[in-house]
């Protein structure tokens, strides 16, 4: 079928790249108009969890839609709020902020109109301002880049040269020079400001990503296949797989909003494995065109050969991936579309616009040569003989125990660091120095904090909804009782609210937490409330009690993590073995496989640990500290490494399967399975770390945890596993690893590569 699929479309190249070419035109008009309109930044989980089931409840029978408020602070250093100066500051601010419209931004209330003694710092040198942003919340979001603007223009407004004199002419307050600031500090932070915020940075790392990758990847492109011409098709194929790609996303993203993280997701993986499947397909055409075959003839063969590759690679990436698609958190389901169209289209691209490219070209792909690169471009295996590889091969053979456990030890010493691993939701601290949102959330936590309560903790409390009938002395009673131990908890330092709706069915208690949060701590809180001060109040009452607000959502998120963990490994170490036993027709081979996946990833778990919690190494690499893991980072991590990982280890083990069988020598089919693949193996990986890397350079710290834990991930599996794990585990089991017990050998028997001559 897919030689039959290059056939067609090497056979009319013109038409087959037309098409591409004006799916790609329409992909970009419906990315323009779509794109923005189908990305939001609210994490979303089932309805049947409670934190969703309390924000229902609210917004149904309570408090209607709620839009985001944000918070403005006014400080100063030499005066306080008492003085004019300050009072004449905080209403400009107010006024310029106010004349951009009462459907973009609301100025709620500040000291100033309302005298409430909370909007002042216990010092007098800071009062705050509350904003109401109306409209949903990705209209709030899209508005408050204009507040911010006016925030940062009176943030850095220049003063100007007064005297105030008084009676008797004594000089009271002066400003000396025009070119200095007036001595006021304007501040604004919130969830519309910092959703707003978050976006800019990943949009930035998004660029850097770019800048720092794809060069990288053009030169080792360069330096395998030795020509401009065969380099610029892989990068080419790539932006057709993402443009297409982030279509499909504008598209879905009209009937379920993705989360905006999405974006990123597909630019990374798209140019990985685009990159990655191209490099396949090119060099074996160009392997083929120096074997004599003519043009045709080398595009069917690259097709029917390493297309075949191409195909169980993206598909066993996929099967990875839809392991994230069942979990009920549009975190995971978001980044697992974005990533299994973006595969999809590559697969696509390279199984039918690269051979039509590829036939118009013929022996053309070797056109603008670079010859000082030539040293280092894809070999033949007998070209390979005496090679790099083949030495290396050799010599782990020869010593295949000392090997494994020189290897083995390390990765399983680096594992153990993954059981310090904390888990929970990276937020505005983590963001880099001098972003306004975070210097005012700093700004807050150093002037209003309460004791161990932070404004954070006000903005975003736990929302504790009581469904039931309040006129019943039970659930009143219930009620009461819920209060007076929430009161008497030295957990929670300030007194909890209570309004209850007109119809008196619901009840809201409203409850600020100490800490952050989105920290593990205030999950731990909300699980306290939820299983013991909850039940202790309101058992055998005829009421359903539901926690919600961020703390809580963050509770559900690490339990449905909790929850769906070993399913969705089950599920792709299931699925993996299987395919794996029928391509291979061994039982060994694929559980060798899913052993060295996870210590490679559980390594990578260790160092994402090492780096980021405890600090190892982030002065070297510029990365910022995490108190925190994110919670779906490793989950999310695993689904695709392993994913990722599988396509070379296939492609390796193919290689030493057909030479086995051609010669049923053990060891000199696994040097020959090396020494075929691992330049292009290599090749590979270095582009995708080197893509992975680039995003790892960026400014925010969920993109540094992704980007590093995806790059280390991959090198440790080309690298030592495929290198040296591979063929010593190999060495020690011989002919025992192509061992398939009698009662399975009625299984279909797949295969990667195609028959010579097919």
């Amino acid at each position: 079928m897919i030689g039959n699929l290059a056939r067609f479309c090497a056979r009319r190249p013109i038409v087959t790249i037309g098409l591409w070419v004006l799916v790609a035109l329409v992909s970009l008009g419906i990315n323009d108009r779509l794109i923005d309109s189908a990305l939001t930044t609210e994490l979303t989980l089932s309805g049947r969890y409670e934190s969703q089931r309390a924000e229902a409840l609210l917004e149904e029978r309570l408090t209607g839609p709620r839009p985001l408020g944000e918070l403005v602070v006014i400080e100063s250093s030499s005066v306080r709020v008492d003085d004019p100066a300050f009072q004449d500051k905080v209403e400009s601010v107010a006024s310029d902020i106010a004349a951009l419209g009462p459907d973009k931004v609301i100025v709620q209330d500040h000291f100033y109109l309302s005298q409430n003694p909370l909007l002042v710092s216990s010092d007098g040198q800071a009062t705050l301002m509350v904003l109401i942003m109306p409209g949903s919340a990705d209209t709030a979001i899209e508005n408050v880049g204009e507040v911010l603007h006016v925030v940062e223009e009176a943030n850095n407004q220049q003063a100007r040269i007064s005297h105030v004199l008084n009676a008797q002419g004594e000089v009271l307050h002066v400003v000396e020079e025009a070119d200095h600031a007036d001595g006021f500090r304007v501040l604004m932070g919130g969830d519309a400001s910092v959703s707003y915020e978050n976006n800019e940075l990943a949009l930035h790392d998004l660029e850097r990503g770019e800048r720092f990758g794809i060069p990288i990847a053009l030169i080792i492109l360069l330096a395998l296949l030795g020509t401009v011409v065969a380099t610029l098709l892989p990068l080419g194929l790539a932006g057709f797989a993402i443009v297409l790609a982030l279509a499909g996303v504008a598209i879905v993203g009209q009937l379920s909003p993705l989360l905006f993280f999405v974006r990123l997701m597909v630019v990374m993986i798209g140019l990985a494995v685009g990159i990655d499947y191209a490099l396949l397909i090119v060099s074996r055409f160009k392997e083929e065109m120096a074997r004599g075959l003519s043009t045709y003839d080398a595009v069917i063969r690259a097709a029917a050969t390493a297309g075949r590759t191409v195909v169980f690679s993206g598909a066993t990436v996929v099967l990875a991936l839809i392991g994230l698609l069942i979990i009920p958190a549009s975190f995971f389901q978001s980044l697992a579309l974005g990533a299994i169209l973006v595969v999809l289209f590559a697969m696509a691209a390279t199984l039918t616009l690269l051979p039509a490219v590829l036939s118009l070209l013929g022996p053309r792909v070797d056109k603008l040569s670079v010859p000082f690169l030539s040293r280092f471009s894809l070999k033949t295996p007998e070209e390979s003989l005496e090679g790099f590889w083949e030495k290396v091969t050799r010599r782990v053979m020869r010593r295949p125990v000392l090997s494994i456990l020189l290897v083995a030890v390390p990765m399983l010493f680096l594992s153990y660091f993954y059981l310090d691993i904390k888990t929970g939701l990276n937020d505005v601290n983590t963001f880099p120095d001098g972003i306004q949102t975070k210097e005012a959330f700093l700004l807050f936590e150093e002037k209003f904090s309460v004791g161990t309560v932070t404004p954070a903790g006000v903005i975003s409390p736990a929302e504790i909804v009581i469904d039931g009938d309040l006129n019943d002395p039970a659930v009143a009673e219930a009620a009461s009782a819920l209060r007076l131990s929430l009161f008497e908890n030295p957990a929670f330092p300030v007194p909890p609210e209570f309004v209850a709706n007109e119809a008196n069915d619901l009840a809201l208690i409203t409850l600020s937490f100490p800490g952050r949060p989105n920290s593990p701590a205030a999950a731990d809180l909300v699980r306290v409330i939820r299983e013991q001060i909850i039940p202790a109040s309101f058992e055998g009452v005829p009421a359903d009690v539901y926690v919600g607000g961020a703390s809580a959502t963050l509770a559900d998120f690490q339990g449905i993590v909790s929850l769906y963990t070993p399913i969705v490994f089950a599920l792709v170490l299931g699925l993996s073995f299987i395919i794996l036993m029928m391509v291979f027709r061994s039982i060994v081979i694929p559980l060798k496989a899913i052993i060295m996946n996870l210590l490679a990833v559980g390594a990578t778990y260790g160092l994402l640990v090492l780096v980021f919690q405890k600090g190892f190494g982030t002065d070297l690499f510029g990365f910022q500290r995490a108190e925190v893991i994110d919670a779906w980072m490793p989950l999310f991590l695993f689904a695709v490494l392993f994913g990722l990982s599988m396509d070379y280890h296939v492609f390796l083990l193919s290689r030493i399967r057909e030479r086995y069988d051609e010669t049923g020598d053990n060891t000199e089919a696994v040097a020959y399975g090396l020494r075929s693949t691992a330049g292009i193996i290599t090749g590979a990986a270095l582009i995708m770390v080197a893509v992975f890397g680039g995003f790892a350079t960026g400014r925010s710290v969920i993109n540094q945890l992704m980007g590093f834990g995806l790059a280390v991930a991959v090198f440790l599996d080309a690298s030592f596993v495929r290198s040296i794990l591979v063929p010593a585990s190999m060495e020690v089991l011989g002919a025992r690893n192509w061992y398939l017990p009698p009662f399975l050998r009625w299984l279909p028997d797949l295969k990667v590569e195609a028959e010579e001559g097919h």
